[in-house]
């Protein structure tokens, strides 16, 4: 890209931690958080599991000092406490001391609380402010006025490569000089609407998701959030900022096959790496570790791992899902696996591919199953959502 576009903070909440820390300790120590449901009632409670945060509500509000007749859904809650973390992280003391703007991402906004009052609104008007909420553009609006920005504020919601896209957006928006920062990354808590949608699609899993084993039944949903802070290169030489990481490249291709299901060759996953490789400037033989999709579904791994072979020439790099730790996130998959990505730059590590055991029988395809330490500089992340909405973002090492 002819103008780099640096990281400068990042903040995540999911079933694996509270923090990036928690979160990458957890990773290095082959921590799962895949459990059985608590925090929501629903009559697959004992049938499937998830990667469930194991905060309620409440607990999560009074961490942001909300008052007690707040409306914020749990995707807002969730996605207001990574924020946060992510601008300390990134040392901004002032949100608008430049030209600012913030790119959240979506599927389920805030069906949680939909699902609960639906059947009280009618009769309740004290529960009408809960209804706003159900809007996906709400939860991003109430996470910019929690932390106080005036400039921009916009949407995706494109499945499951959600956060991917807004980390796209965002690096365009820099690159144009439209903007010299934006918070980017996804938000998503689990809600009965989702459990009920995975189910009758016949994908999820009764026990620990497995990607890319041959036996692999599906995937577990899981809840979370993460953002980036993204900001251009003369906001970081201005203010002698400490660089984590850059987006070095990105593509988005349609694979234009089926509503839920994936190409068998994986032709939209291919051209998405290859626009990124374009972007970057960089080579197959350049990415020392793909942070994979990796859903545990026989569609996903078997159209990604073509697509990886096809691009990669049968020559694949070390390459790992993380959803075996987390459960699939729907939107916010591609932002906490941005910062998965991000940590495997700073600490030279390639992390395991959790519950593999046995090859898929279409090729020999194997995944990193133990932590590995080796020498980092490109971390390729794949994220690819229903409707066949392909993204892959080029995370770099900073000098």
């Amino acid at each position: 890209m002819n103008k780099r576009v640096a990281i400068t903070g990042m903040g995540i909440i999911s079933s694996i931690g509270n923090s990036v820390e928690e979160n990458f300790q957890s990773l290095i120590n082959g921590k799962t958080g895949i459990s059985t449901i608590e925090n929501l009632e629903t009559i697959h409670k004992e049938v499937i599991m998830v990667g469930e945060i194991k905060l309620t509500n409440q607990q999560l509000a009074k961490q942001l000092n909300l008052s007690e007749d707040n409306n914020f859904s749990r995707t807002t809650l969730l996605g207001a406490i990574a924020v946060r973390e992510a601008l300390e992280n990134a040392n901004v003391k002032d949100i608008n001391d430049c030209r600012s703007g913030f790119i959240s991402a979506t599927s389920v906004g805030g069906m949680d609380l939909n699902e609960k009052y639906f059947y009280e609104y009618y009769n309740d008007e004290s529960l009408h402010k809960y209804i706003n909420s159900h809007d996906a553009g709400d939860s991003s609006h109430q996470i910019a006025d929690y932390i106080g920005l005036k400039g921009m504020v916009t949407t995706v919601s494109t499945a499951c490569s959600s956060a991917a896209n807004a980390i796209m957006l965002g690096c365009r928006l820099i690159q144009s000089g439209q903007l010299d920062r934006v918070i980017v990354g996804g938000t998503d808590a689990l809600a009965k609407f989702t459990i009920n949608g995975f189910k009758t699609l016949m994908i999820l899993s009764d026990t620990y998701n497995t990607p890319f084993d041959n036996d692999r039944k599906g995937l577990n949903l899981g809840e979370a959030a993460a953002f980036l802070v993204l900001e251009s290169d003369e906001i970081v030489q201005k203010n002698n900022k400490k660089v984590l990481a850059y987006v070095s490249g990105f593509g988005n291709a349609n694979d234009a096959f089926h509503q839920t299901a994936s190409s068998e060759n994986g032709e939209g996953a291919f051209l998405a790496m290859q626009k990124a490789f374009k972007l970057a400037d960089l080579k197959p033989e350049d990415i020392n570790y793909i942070n994979a999709h990796g859903t545990a579904t026989p569609n996903n791994d078997l159209s990604e791992g073509r697509a990886i072979l096809r691009i990669f020439n049968n020559k694949v790099p070390d390459f790992s899902s993380t959803k075996a730790f987390t459960g699939h996130t729907l939107a916010a998959a591609a932002a906490i696996e941005a910062v998965y990505s991000v940590l495997a730059l700073q600490h030279n590590l390639v992390f395991p591919n959790m519950n593999f055991k046995k090859p898929m029988e279409e090729f020999n395809l194997i995944p990193q199953t133990i932590l590995k330490e080796k020498n980092i500089n490109h971390v390729l992340s794949n994220s690819f959502g229903f409707g066949g909405n392909c993204s892959t973002v080029i995370f770099s090492k900073s000098e």
